[in-house]
């Protein structure tokens, strides 16, 4: 006897603009735990405060070795994702993390409804997601920061130069 399959799907006609970004910190060494696990806490109280454009955030674990925390988070559009990230807490924890990783690798993916996708990878020791099929470059010019990579209008000044991270 056929099984019976309750497909569905979603409308999203009301999100042209909308905007997924998937996000990963990886454990590298020992003391990259302590470093993942003190973020869950603050994503959670970050979340909690209702940021203006974000829709959804869920979290999810690639793996338990090396432990690697993921999370996907659904924003109505690039304007308000690139707003969050140049707002506090986001801007001292991404400031910090540039300059001690404590242990661990940050990497993004950005998926755009209106086209366009950008990611960065930052002390990640093996290839993942689009490292995996396409040309890895330095992020240094146009790839330095996210509104350049997804070819978008930036929104305020970036949370640190190029040249405050490389020329430090």
């Amino acid at each position: 006897m056929p099984t019976k399959v309750n497909r569905c799907s979603v409308d999203l006609s009301q999100y042209p603009n909308l905007v997924v970004v998937y996000l990963g910190m990886r454990v590298n060494r020992l003391a990259g735990l302590k470093t993942l696990l003190g973020f869950g806490p603050k994503i959670t109280a970050s979340v909690d405060a209702q940021p203006d454009g974000l829709l959804l955030h869920e979290n999810f674990l690639f793996s338990l070795f090396p432990p690697h925390a993921g999370m996907r988070q659904y924003w109505r559009d690039m304007q308000s994702l690139l707003a969050w990230t140049r707002s506090e807490p986001h801007q001292q924890w991404w400031k910090s993390f540039l300059h001690d990783s404590g242990g661990t690798g940050f990497w993004h993916e950005t998926y755009l409804m209106t086209g366009g996708m950008e990611a960065i990878y930052d002390d990640v020791p093996e290839p993942i997601g689009f490292m995996k099929f396409a040309p890895v470059l330095t992020a240094r010019g146009p790839m330095f920061g996210a509104a350049a990579r997804s070819h978008q209008a930036c929104v305020g000044e970036p949370v640190l130069s190029e040249s405050e991270l490389y020329e430090r």
